[in-house]
């Protein structure tokens, strides 16, 4: 062992021999993922090391990068899988032919080998070009036949060369441009420091909803696109289900799906059911892996790249928002993202506030489910993006006072809460309607009037419902159904089809036009004289009753 040890401590690089040894530190002390370095001058904040920390002893040399951690934004992204800082683990595990990733192996995010057909805007040489303006567009696949290729929002001058039609790699020149005597060349790759916000023109009033396909949470507690939704719940109380969902049949243009922390057979169970997942566009249908991108760290992987992999997500998600496209952000789950920061803050022996959570958790919070929103995108042509969160939350025990579960419900505007007996009953999604709520309801009623009139109407009568059916159920347990009024048990027994296994289609003014001659009938009953007979009559009832269930059974129908 020791002579293996002496050999490769002779392979290393002498660092004398072949650089500078001041741009060089050295490393002080290791602590579990944080390493404490020497000689560092010049270094900054959130330098980190994103690699697995076991091995590294005191004394090794450390080399900055110069920049902070930095995602590649391009054609090329959708259909990928990459990990927390962006390495692409098809391309890795096709390397390595191994199924974990080798220590040091660095790989190209976004693969240089493949040609893209580049189209050119209207621009010209001698034309000004400012950040965010579109100078081409690529075929990226069938979803994605329109990936925008923008100038990186800080850059400006006048266009000196601008490439012609025909197939180029992501890191060919397409674009020169001159500013003040300095030329700068342009591929149709952008690289974007994760934990700075892409900059906008501004932001607007969101005003669209997201549809889920779940009736409870498109009905009851709607958001919307460019909003923000929470999802605590306990172990198998269904938030992975609910946040796939929504990635396979909302409404959205483009999936971001970041799996952060958890468990490795949830992200697995992901990448095996998307491929076979399609949706219909037109008259064909579509693999809805053309329009996903996948970050997959999960709990194994290194604590720092699991505290990057929230923001590496949100940074690719700004990307398609430039665009003109509707994203949607499913982060599962930002409890281990909050755990990572705890773990993190430990070993750098900062202050802990509740629950061993750093003090500034909150802010972090807030930081990253503000970069949501409904935006005008910079530059040219003018467009619209919006990017919604939704970020799942797995508090210990189901419990909703837990601190990552207090501060997320402090920020976001919708709350999907789920109920552990709920799912214990097999009733999903366990939503329960009675603590759920969203803040979006007023902002969508002039969206819910012009498509559906009476809708708002019918929604509070439905939780005026379910309110008093929770009433109910207390006094059930107590003293049983045969202690309440009819109305009280006809309330209790409307309450079981009204969260959602009733369309909403069923509203009166239908029930009126296609059965108008029962409404006759029902109006005529009153006239029925006991002098026909007790037998007479209540068969004549009986039938009147039989016509209603039949006529009812063909609406549902």
């Amino acid at each position: 062992m020791a002579g293996a040890l002496q050999n490769a401590k002779r392979q290393l690089i002498k660092i004398s021999d072949e650089d500078r040894e001041s741009r060089f530190g050295q490393v002080f002390g290791v602590s579990g993922p944080v390493v404490v370095a020497e000689n560092m001058i010049g270094a900054a904040m959130y330098e980190l090391v994103y690699e697995e920390t076991s091995g590294v002893t005191v004394g090794d040399p450390v080399l900055r990068t110069g920049k902070p951690l930095s995602v590649e934004l391009g054609p090329g992204l959708m259909g990928n899988i990459v990990d927390g800082i962006q390495r692409p683990l098809r391309s890795i595990q096709e390397l390595s032919k191994s199924i974990y990733i080798p220590r040091g192996i660095n790989t190209d995010a976004l693969d240089r080998s493949l040609q893209w057909d580049f189209k050119p805007a209207s621009f010209s040489v001698g034309d000004h070009i400012s950040g965010g303006d579109i100078f081409g567009s690529v075929y990226e696949n069938s979803l994605v036949d329109n990936h925008k290729v923008m100038l990186p929002p800080r850059a400006l001058g006048t266009i000196t060369h601008i490439a012609e039609k025909g197939s180029y790699a992501v890191d060919d020149i397409v674009l020169e441009t001159e500013f003040e005597g300095k030329t700068t060349k342009h591929t149709m790759m952008q690289l974007w420091p994760v934990r700075a916000p892409r900059p906008v023109k501004e932001k607007q009033t969101a005003d669209h909803p997201l549809l889920t396909g779940q009736r409870i949470l498109d009905a009851l507690f709607p958001c919307v696109q460019g909003g923000t939704t929470a999802i605590p719940g306990a172990f198998g109380c269904g938030k992975t289900v609910i946040s796939q969902a929504l990635s396979k049949f909302s409404n959205s243009d483009i999936i971001v799906y970041v799996g952060c922390g958890e468990r490795g057979n949830e992200m697995a169970e992901v990448l095996m059911e998307f491929p076979e997942l399609t949706m219909e566009v037109g008259d064909r249908e579509e693999p809805i892996m053309k329009r996903t991108t996948l970050v997959a760290n999960t709990s194994n992987m290194p604590v720092a790249a699991r505290e990057a992999s929230i923001y590496t997500g949100i940074t690719l998600s700004e990307y398609f928002r430039d665009q003109g496209t509707n994203v949607a952000m499913m982060a599962d789950s930002t409890s281990r993202w909050a755990e990572a920061l705890r773990e993190i803050s430990g070993r750098l022996a900062e202050m802990p506030a509740d629950s061993g959570y750093p003090a500034y958790l909150g802010t972090k919070l807030a930081s990253f489910y503000e970069r949501a929103g409904k935006v005008v995108c910079l530059g040219n042509p003018q467009r619209q993006g919006t990017v919604s969160i939704v970020g799942a939350v797995s508090p210990p025990g189901g419990d909703f006072s837990d601190p990552v579960t207090s501060a997320t419900l402090g920020i976001v505007q919708v709350f999907w809460g789920l109920d552990k007996k709920l799912a214990q009953r097999k009733h999903f999604p366990s939503v329960n309607w009675s603590v759920s709520y969203s803040k979006y309801t007023k902002i969508l009623e002039p969206y819910y009037e012009t498509t559906e009139p009476g809708f708002v109407e019918l929604r509070t009568k439905v939780k005026e419902i379910l309110q008093k059916e929770e009433d109910l159920a207390e006094i059930v347990q107590l003293v049983g159904k045969s202690a309440l009024g009819e109305n009280d048990k006809i309330t209790l027994e409307v309450a079981h089809f009204a969260p959602s296994t009733r369309p909403s289609d069923m509203t009166f003014n239908k029930i009126k036009d296609s059965a108008s001659d029962l409404m006759f009938k029902l109006s005529q009953m009153k006239f029925e004289s006991p002098s026909q007979g007790k037998d007479n009559v209540k068969q004549k009832l009986d039938d009147l009753h039989s016509e209603i269930q039949d006529k009812f059974r063909q609406l549902a129908e």
